[in-house]
């Protein structure tokens, strides 16, 4: 196993890596809307929130040397399921088809109050 990590997104806050790589697969720990300039979260509600989390998955990607194009399988948690409309407008942005396979859950609460918190797998 490889650990991939990156500053252009924020750091774990727990013991856990931003993302692994084993066997040419990577495992994108679950990114919180964290600005990673800043250590707060994106301003602007669930879109900003959800943009902000897809962008620190992105640079955990790049960092690996892929792109938002190798997700295989993307899990969106959201802390209000009434949000996942707002979310797909921009969770669309971000991949193109053939779309990755996902899932998404309405959770009781998410880290520091998060309203999303997106996690993925790629492949090489």
């Amino acid at each position: 196993m490889k650990a991939i990590s990156t500053s252009n997104a924020p750091a774990a806050i727990g013991p856990y890596s931003q993302a692994i790589e084993a066997n040419g697969t990577v495992f994108v720990s679950g990114q919180l809307p964290i600005d990673p300039s800043t250590g707060e979260f994106a301003e602007g509600g669930v879109q900003a929130q959800a943009r902000q989390s897809l962008t620190n998955m992105r640079n955990i990607l790049a960092e690996a040397g892929l792109s938002m194009q190798n997700v295989c399988k993307v899990t969106v948690l959201l802390a209000d399921i009434k949000d996942f409309a707002a979310v797909n407008e921009v969770y669309a942005e971000f991949f193109a088809a053939p779309y990755p396979a996902r899932s998404a859950f309405a959770v009781a609460a998410l880290p520091k109050g998060a309203a999303v918190e997106i996690e993925a797998i790629a492949a090489r």
